[in-house]
């Protein structure tokens, strides 16, 4: 298992580019690193947070269309400014919000208890599997070069985003695409994971305090799984607080 300065010294060196906060100054990021995750499959527990999380979308959804959800309003408006079309790419966390209203999939622990804190916190959450990671994080707009490898028909594929596109790479390429939607099959979950990188992403109305509310809740959880998890954290955004620099 990695040292915590490991972990530590991995999230220090993650990024966000200034074109982002250019396009949307108000973006904020919790970025979570985590090992000694020991995987195993749906549990107690994580029933427990889905059943939650399905009612809490059930009971947002009869009071508003979930295009109106504040915060998902805010992600279309955000994938509107780069060219993105939302109502054809939606963000992750509208995408389960749709999907929590007839039932979440019930996957493995790990993935269950993050789809479960992002519908809870209403924030777009990501998992991504950090032994395959090849250097650290960075947000950046796409030049429309950078490989993202997907499956097709059951065959590994590359695309490339669309210059200007709001992308997650490392050293290797493109991890996930137009911010949050969707994930590269190089760094995906498994149920083999047993380090991870998560993501959680904010942005007007949501307010620090919520952002870092779920971040704590996802700690909590991730520390169940496992008898030596080792978990470390670190923002990122436009300001000093924040601590992007």
């Amino acid at each position: 298992m990695p040292e915590q300065t490991a972990l530590n010294t991995f999230l220090d060196a993650a990024r966000v580019d200034d074109d982002v906060f250019a396009l949307r100054p108000d973006y904020r990021a919790v970025l979570v690193a985590v090992d000694g995750l020991e995987p195993g499959p749906s549990d107690e527990a994580s029933e427990a947070l889905l059943l939650a999380a399905e009612e809490a979308a059930r009971s947002t959804l009869q009071q508003q269309a979930v295009e109106e959800v504040p915060h998902i309003a805010a992600w279309r408006q955000a994938y509107r400014a780069f060219g993105a079309k939302p109502q054809r790419t939606r963000n992750s966390l509208e995408a389960l919000m749709r999907r929590a209203a007839s039932g979440l999939p019930r996957v493995n622990r790990l993935t269950d208890l993050y789809n479960a804190i992002s519908i809870l916190y209403v924030v777009p959450l990501g998992g991504e599997d950090l032994a395959h990671y090849v250097g650290a994080p960075r947000l950046i707009r796409a030049t429309g070069s950078e490989p993202f490898e997907i499956m097709s028909e059951g065959a590994s594929v590359t695309e490339y985003p669309d210059a200007g596109e709001v992308v997650w790479t490392d050293a290797g390429g493109v991890t996930c695409r137009r911010w949050n939607w969707r994930q590269a099959r190089r760094t995906q979950l498994t149920d083999t994971t047993t380090s991870a990188l998560f993501i959680l992403d904010a942005l007007e109305p949501l307010d620090d305090d919520a952002l870092l509310a779920a971040a704590r809740e996802l700690e909590r959880e991730l520390t169940r799984l496992g008898s030596n998890v080792q978990v470390a954290q670190r923002r990122l955004g436009a300001n000093a607080l924040s601590g992007n620099a």
